[in-house]
């Protein structure tokens, strides 16, 4: 995609704010060359480097060729122009997503969901429902399950799947991806029983009076059953990207990071960006397996080549650090409080873990950590330092997602470092996988340590926001109210660590110009400026001039992917007809 520097496009607008007497437009646009589209009388919230409000925005070829005030819109009318009244509805930057999860995520959607499912008598319900529609399914599969519903450890029971399908094969992974759930028969198949010693960075759940297997596998142990499930097919994995970009359109979302693909799921992505079907703009997480050394890189430098075209760039390497607080697989500094004292699993050897980055950081490649417990963040910082005192600092907008608890001294080096602080900020609250499976057995001490998003902010860090879909809901405004407030979207219960709350202009940046900073599209998408993509929502209310507690409540009515409508109409917000 086209791209102009920075510091180019901001002495642009300087001349331009100078000659059109506070608006922007681009040169040569005139009445003879009349906008596509235009939107007046909204409160249009640019993202600008200075924040900038306007009322209009003209939009000609995909691109924004006007920024200002109603009087200024006339030239850019002609007789085909569609005119919009916004009538002080919200007009500002599509939303970015940098860590999500959407073949994943639409793939759970059409089979067996259990996200919102919220008693172990609903997920009996879905699984027999799906499994009776489904006669001819050999696997049964799906995920969404809550750990806390099964209590401490999140230890779900083969028994409960075993009662109402027992001669098919049953796997299910829970919503945070780090458990699998199993029957006796998907158990059988993979030949897991009581004598499987643990795989490597992963645990079979047994019971611990009796040695059985219990049916959950957590982290590594989720493989001996994975691996015995069929492929999917290219037709199974378009059918979810497509379920997903829809819907991540209709959240008002244009350009995503997926947080961990295969060469499959590129050829999904490139197959739909070939049909003209794929209307966001994709980085793909390249999966870093642990299991493998430094030989994986050329197959990554392959598909980057490969998979870099249109709307697609295999340009990033995911790196999983650690596990989750909730099956106590997350690297700590100091143990658990539970039988065994143990303090996670760093699924990278540190050291290693430095000669990976650095090699990976010296091909050119942006890498993305998944880091959770405390050991493993300072793990992560600790091998982007080491790639920058070999490879000197090339900016490569390196990003550690989750960051759930992180231990004090880190937090500057966020900023020292040049690393992005990726949250999932729909996660701080306490909600009962904080209060119940997390916080009794870490202490009060370190979970005052979660998700410190504004210190990351007050020590000078960038602040850019995931929603972790399927984990948690993709829509980004539930996420940016509980950012703002620390509670529960919608105001619920009290704030959960209330100095670490940020301000509504922070998180709507951490959603859009920052994100795109770290997709590497800053230039031409992310903020309302002349000449970036028309990547542009419509939002019912102006998020600035209602309560915080009322974001969750405001809808996206239109989304614009490159000037193109890929959800909603222009016409059904007030189209005044074309110009005479």
């Amino acid at each position: 995609m086209p791209v102009m520097r920075t510091g180019a496009i901001a002495w642009l607008l300087v001349v331009l704010i100078a000659a059109c007497g506070g608006h922007l437009s681009m040169p040569g646009a005139s009445v003879d060359r009349p906008a596509d589209i235009v939107f007046k009388g909204g409160a249009v919230y640019t993202v600008d480097a200075n924040r900038s409000w306007a009322t209009a925005v003209a939009v000609r070829d995909g691109r924004i060729v006007f920024v200002g005030h109603d009087d200024g819109l006339a030239e850019f009318e002609g007789p085909d122009t569609v005119t919009v009244s916004l009538a002080g509805r919200m007009l500002m930057p599509s939303f970015q997503d940098i860590h999500i999860h959407p073949i994943l995520g639409g793939m759970q959607a059409l089979s067996v969901d259990l996200s919102d499912a919220t008693s172990l008598e609903d997920y009996q319900i879905r699984i027999r429902q799906y499994a009776d529609t489904h006669p001819q399914a050999p696997w049964i599969l799906g995920g969404g399950w809550s750990m806390a519903i099964f209590g401490p450890g999140g230890k779900a029971s083969k028994k409960l799947i075993d009662d109402i399908v027992p001669n098919r094969p049953v796997y299910l992974t829970s919503s945070d991806g780090h458990s699998g759930w199993a029957n006796s028969k998907a158990l059988a198949l993979a030949g897991i029983d009581e004598d499987t010693p643990n795989p490597a960075r992963g645990i079979i759940d047994r019971d611990p009076n009796t040695g059985e297997i219990i049916g959950s596998l957590q982290e590594g142990a989720m493989a001996l059953v994975a691996s015995h499930i069929p492929a999917a097919t290219p037709k199974s994995l378009q059918a979810g990207l497509s379920y997903a970009n829809k819907l991540l359109n209709s959240y008002g979302i244009t350009a995503i990071t997926d947080a961990s693909v295969y060469e499959a799921d590129l050829n999904a992505y490139r197959a739909l960006d070939q049909r003209d079907e794929l209307s966001l703009r994709v980085i793909g997480s390249m999966w870093w397996e642990p299991a493998l050394g430094l030989e994986q890189i050329e197959n990554f430098k392959r598909m980057r080549t490969h998979f870099t075209g249109g709307n697609l760039r295999a340009s990033t390497i995911k790196i999983m650090q650690d596990g989750v607080l909730e099956n106590y697989t997350a690297a700590m500094s100091e143990p658990y409080y539970v039988d065994g004292d143990p303090s996670g699993i760093p699924m990278v050897e540190p050291a290693f873990l430095k000669k990976a980055v650095t090699a990976l950081d010296a091909e050119g490649f942006q890498v993305h950590f998944h880091a959770i417990g405390d050991a493993a963040i300072t793990q992560s910082l600790d091998a982007v330092e080491a790639a920058i005192k070999t490879n000197g600092n090339s900016h490569r907008r390196h990003h550690i997602s989750h960051l759930q608890i992180v231990h004090p001294s880190d937090i500057p080096r966020f900023r020292e470092l040049d690393v992005i602080a990726n949250f999932q900020p729909l996660w701080a609250y306490a909600d009962e996988y904080v209060t119940e499976l997390n916080i009794p057995f870490i202490g009060e001490e370190r979970g005052s340590w979660m998700y410190p998003i504004r210190s990351v902010v007050n020590s000078g860090g960038m602040i850019a926001f995931g929603s972790d879909w399927f984990v948690s809901s993709a829509n980004p405004l539930p996420q940016i109210e509980t950012a703002v407030t620390r509670t529960d979207a919608g105001g619920s219960g009290a704030p959960f660590i209330v100095h670490e709350t940020i301000d509504l202009q922070t998180a709507v940046a951490a959603f859009t110009i920052n994100s795109a900073y770290v997709n590497g599209i800053e230039d031409v998408s992310g903020s309302i400026e002349v000449g970036k993509y028309a990547d542009l929502i419509v939002v019912d209310r102006n998020l600035f001039a209602i309560p915080v507690e009322q974001i969750s409540d405001a809808k996206v009515l239109l989304t614009l992917f490159g000037g193109e409508p890929v959800h909603g109409d222009p016409t059904s917000l007030g189209n005044q007809g074309s110009a005479e």
